[in-house]
C-alpha cells in the first residue's frame, strides 16, 4: 500500500508493542513518515522493539490506557492515532470480566477523549469479529468499545475536530491468542491438538492485512464508519490439513468440546450493518446510522434483512489453498527451515 499519505506525520500507536503494532512499525520505519509513538505499559517489550528499530523516528511511551493523564504525553502533537490496546483473550475476559470493561471500554472511552482534547486528526480503533452478536465477555466490551467509537464524534459535534473509525478483524494468523502457533508447536511435539470442533470455521487474516485495512481506513474514513476486510476462512479440519500438509506430519487430536462462550461460525458484518455497507475493493465500508432519537422525524431506513458476513458464507479455503497462504506468511518461516 502506498503510504505516501503519512509523509511528515506522526502517529501513535496504543499496544504498540504487540503484534499489530510491530507489524506496522516495521512496515513504516523505512517511510518518510516523521514520527511513531509507541505506547504500552510493558517496558521488557518496548525494551525488545526499541532494540529492534533504533532509529530516530521510533519514540516509546510507558502508558496505560486505563489512565487518561498517561496518555496526553504521547497524544500531543501526534496526526493519527492507532488503538490497538486490549484485551484480547476470551478466556481472561471471561474469567475477569470486569477487567476487560476497564481496558477494553474505559480505556477506550480515555484515548478517545484524550484524541479530541489535544486535536488528533483520525483515529483508528481496532476491533474484533467478536464484536458482533457477542457471547462472551471480550466481545461485549469490544462492542461498547465500538457504540463508543460510532457515537463520539457525532455527540460532540460542536467541539470535536477529530474523525473516529472502526475496523473489525478476524483471526489474525500468527498473532498472539492466534491458534496457529500453538497448533504447529503441539504438531512438532507429537503433542494432541486440542480441538472444540472441526467444523468450526475462522476467518484468515495475515498481519499485513490487518495494516493494509487500518491504513486504508485511515486514509479513507469518515465520521463514525466502520470497515472489514472481505476475508477468507478456513474450518479447523482444514487448518489441522495445511499443517500436516506443510510440515508432511500426521496430527493427534483431542477433542474437548466448546469453551466458554465460543461460537461456531465469527461474524463480521451484521444484517443490520450490510444494509448499510458498500463494497469497495477488498474491503466493506459501513455508513453510520445517524438516526436520533427522535425517529418520527427520520426518513424510514432500508431494510435490515440483508445477509451477514460471516466465516461460514465468506470463500472458505481448502487445504492447499490455505497451505499455500500460510507458507506466504512471515512468522512461519522459521518453522519451516
Amino acid at each position: 500500500m502506498n503510504t505516501d499519505f503519512l509523509k511528515d506525520k506522526t502517529i501513535t500507536i496504543t499496544g504498540g508493542t504487540g503484534s499489530f503494532g510491530s507489524t506496522l512499525l516495521h512496515f513504516l520505519n523505512d517511510s518518510n513518515i516523521k514520527k511513531i509513538k509507541i505506547v504500552s505499559r510493558d517496558e521488557t517489550k518496548q525494551d525488545i522493539l526499541r532494540k529492534k528499530f533504533p532509529s530516530d523516528k521510533v519514540e516509546f511511551f510507558i502508558g496505560d490506557i486505563k489512565d487518561r493523564d498517561s496518555l496526553f504525553g504521547s497524544f500531543e502533537n501526534s496526526d493519527y492515532v492507532f488503538h490497538a490496546a486490549a484485551l484480547k483473550y476470551v478466556p481472561s475476559c471471561e474469567f475477569f470480566p470486569f477487567e476487560a470493561v476497564k481496558t477494553n471500554i474505559i480505556g477506550s472511552n480515555n484515548v478517545l477523549e484524550v484524541a479530541r482534547l489535544v486535536d488528533v486528526k483520525k483515529v483508528v480503533m481496532l476491533s474484533t469479529d467478536k464484536a458482533v452478536h457477542p457471547i462472551n465477555a471480550m466481545g461485549m466490551s469490544k462492542a461498547m468499545m465500538e457504540k463508543l467509537t460510532f457515537t463520539y464524534g457525532l455527540n460532540h459535534k460542536s467541539t470535536v475536530k477529530t474523525i473516529y473509525n472502526v475496523t473489525r478483524y478476524g483471526n489474525v494468523m500468527g498473532s498472539r491468542g492466534s491458534v496457529i502457533p500453538l497448533f504447529i508447536n503441539l504438531l512438532l511435539n507429537d503433542k494432541e491438538l486440542t480441538v472444540t470442533d472441526m467444523n468450526m470455521t475462522r476467518f484468515m487474516m495475515s498481519l499485513q492485512d490487518s495494516v493494509n485495512l487500518v491504513l486504508y481506513a485511515l486514509q479513507n474514513g469518515t465520521q463514525g464508519e466502520l470497515f472489514v476486510q472481505k476475508s477468507p476462512s478456513a474450518t479447523i479440519e482444514c487448518l489441522i490439513g495445511a499443517l500436516e500438509l506443510l510440515f508432511n506430519k500426521k496430527a493427534k487430536i483431542k477433542n474437548i468440546g466448546f469453551r466458554h462462550s465460543e461460537k461456531l461460525h465469527e461474524t463480521l458484518l451484521s444484517s443490520e450493518e450490510s444494509t448499510r455497507a458498500s463494497s469497495h475493493d477488498d474491503y466493506f465500508r459501513v455508513e453510520p446510522d445517524l438516526r436520533d432519537l427522535n425517529y418520527s422525524n427520520n426518513n424510514a431506513t432500508k431494510s435490515s434483512s440483508s445477509l451477514e458476513f460471516n466465516s461460514s458464507n465468506t470463500k472458505i479455503l481448502n487445504v492447499d489453498e490455505l497451505a499455500q497462504l500460510l507458507k506466504n506468511q512471515d512468522f512461519m518461516q522459521e518453522y519451516l527451515k
